[in-house]
């Protein structure tokens, strides 16, 4: 065997060396002399063995690694990386592999040559400890590989994810007192950051999913908590992760995560990157499971964590806008997107927006002063023009925090602050701005304080105009209101003497059968404001009949069947028509029939 090798070097090999080592061989000579090695050590079996010349070889190429020429030091690469080089020329090769992969010229070169298998090889054979600086430059090789799209199917296709988690989970094996502990955040800062790339990609998602990627991330950012690289960018990863129901679930099942994003947000309070991913991945987690809201508010520190992350990031945004001012005190044009303290604000008040929906966390969010105080102070601060996401995010928090009424609510105690800054946003252009402050008005407008000031201000012509919107996610939150108004007797003479009779039938017409819930909303204003009736002309005027035929169509069950097809929305109107609808609606329009001549 060792003479027949022996030949084969003598006839075959050799020759070619001879090649690469002529001084006057061109780029092209030596690419092509390159590609007549590697078949030619294909040919005679001699890739990754131990052969006697093996150094020889190697020797050979490593002269040729200085020459300029990508194309060629490509050829070397797969040539040397075929071999086995281990030790400094493993280092060396993919030290050069890298150099190669960078350049976005070469995706091309490199897309039609078999460097990826033989780099995946690497990371799937080579010793953690002993190569880890090799492997760093391997990984950096292929990561800059799967920004195209063309290499990261093929990287995908040849189980390139499962490759990369089998390399987290050995970092992760190894401990904080171990000596390579440190020289090894190197690499999964280039693993995670891989991976967050290959998130991106539907066939990369479901490998990830089906390999279980979400725990072996999670037990990455524990153990590596004070490494702020490694962190940023394994919650990049979960970021994206995160958007999708299936990653989301495997992440609210780490019984330790919402711990260890706490411990994370105190640590870095100021790194604002690291910041707004966490707070998005929270803001994910919590956005449709009650059961995730409340064990995140259970977290020891959970709503002082969020208090001063709220204050930190507002003082922020709030000197910003300081200084956003020239002497002359002549605010400059303000940004299109919003800056990082804002998108920091913005995302953290949708958490809480979030909590807020679970009874329980939002009782205890609706008592706490310095939260609500900040939301406040958001509506105070920020126009809706500046930064449109943050002020509707607050106001939409403090709409959901309204809803609790009880005795230590701090939104109660600036319930009449509050309704002073929502007079801004009624008063914008922005229509979403607006119904989130006729909202807030619903729910306040319980209490006799905001119900006066509604009448002081006129801000009762506004709610009857936007009748006429024929929107349902106007109307809706408007009659709320007036319905609220109505409560009091000596209120309820505005509805005749703005025309809100006759917007509130028109209403009636418009959405009927299609939505017993408001249809239900303006039967009730208007049986409030008919108590003391005793005649229907003088009470209702020129929209009697109106209101009373459509009274007695709508309580036609037949009409009722057809307001939808859906068989499922079929039923839950038809459950809401009978113990919402009907009741108050017959009670108006017998009501109205005993009065009317």
């Amino acid at each position: 065997e060792w003479e027949q090798e022996d030949s084969f070097w003598h006839t075959k090999i050799l020759p070619i060396l001879r090649e690469l080592e002529k001084r006057e061989a061109s780029i092209e000579q030596l690419c092509l002399a390159c590609t007549k090695l590697y078949q030619a050590l294909d040919e005679g079996n001699m890739l990754g063995k131990r052969f006697k010349r093996r150094n020889v070889l190697l020797k050979t190429l490593y002269k040729l690694v200085d020459i300029d020429s990508d194309p060629l030091s490509l050829k070397l690469a797969k040539i040397i990386l075929a071999m086995k080089a281990d030790g400094k020329n493993l280092l060396g090769v993919c030290k050069l592999a890298f150099k190669i992969c960078r350049n976005k010229k070469n995706d091309f070169i490199i897309q039609n040559d078999t460097l990826l298998d033989y780099l995946l090889q690497v990371l799937w054979n080579e010793d953690l400890q002993t190569n880890n600086e090799a492997l760093v430059y391997c990984m950096a090789a292929i990561k800059c590989m799967s920004e195209n799209d063309a290499l990261l199917y093929k990287m995908v296709s040849k189980g390139a994810v499962e490759i990369f988690l089998e390399l987290m989970k050995q970092i992760n094996n190894i401990k904080e007192h171990d000596m390579y502990f440190s020289k090894l955040g190197h690499l999964l800062v280039q693993v995670a950051a891989t991976l967050r790339v290959l998130a991106d990609c539907p066939l990369a998602r479901r490998r990830l999913s089906d390999s279980g990627a979400v725990p072996e991330l999670c037990v990455a950012l524990e153990q590596r908590g004070s490494d702020k690289d490694t962190c940023i960018w394994i919650v990049r990863v979960l970021s994206k992760l995160s958007t999708y129901n299936d990653f989301c679930a495997a992440l609210a099942d780490c019984s330790r995560c919402y711990a260890l994003f706490l411990a994370l947000l105190n640590k870095y309070q100021k790194q604002q990157d690291l910041v707004i991913c966490i707070i998005f991945i929270l803001g994910n987690l919590t956005a449709k499971d009650d059961q995730s809201r409340e064990q995140f508010f259970k977290e020891k520190g959970s709503v002082n964590t969020l208090t001063s992350l709220f204050q930190i990031y507002y003082e922020l945004d709030l000197n910003a806008l300081t200084r956003h001012h020239d002497k002359k005190g002549k605010a400059e044009k303000h940004p299109k997107y919003p800056s990082k303290a804002e998108d920091v604000l913005i995302k953290l008040i949708g958490v809480l927006a979030n909590l807020s929906i679970h009874p329980r966390v939002g009782t205890a969010l609706a008592a706490a002063h310095p939260l609500v105080g900040l939301l406040v102070a958001v509506l105070e601060y920020k126009s809706v023009d500046a930064c449109e996401e943050l002020v509707i995010n607050a106001a939409a928090t403090i709409n959901n925090l309204s809803y609790y009424q009880v005795e230590n609510s701090a939104v109660q105690d600036e319930k009449l602050h509050i309704a002073e800054m929502l007079v801004k946003l009624l008063m914008s252009y922005n229509m979403d701005a607006v119904v989130e402050a006729v909202r807030v008005f619903g729910n306040l407008s319980l209490h006799h304080e905001i119900r006066d000031f509604i009448m002081q201000k006129k801000i009762y012509k506004f709610m009857i105009a936007l009748l006429d919107s024929k929107n349902r996610e106007v109307c809706f939150p408007a009659c709320g209101v007036l319905l609220n108004l109505t409560v009091d007797e000596n209120k309820r003479a505005f509805l005749m003497e703005e025309g809100g009779i006759e917007k509130l039938v028109d209403c009636l017409q418009d959405f009927g059968p299609a939505d017993w819930q408001l249809s239900c909303l303006i039967c009730k204003t208007l049986w409030n404001y008919s108590e003391d009736m005793t005649s229907a002309a003088s009470c209702f005027g020129g929209d009697t009949n109106t209101l009373l035929l459509l009274l007695t169509a709508f309580l036609d069950e037949e009409v009722e069947l057809e307001c939808s097809l859906d068989r499922d929305i079929k039923d839950c109107q038809r459950v809401y028509w009978e113990r919402e609808f009907k009741p108050v609606a017959e009670k108006l329009r017998d009501r109205i029939q005993s009065h009317h001549s």
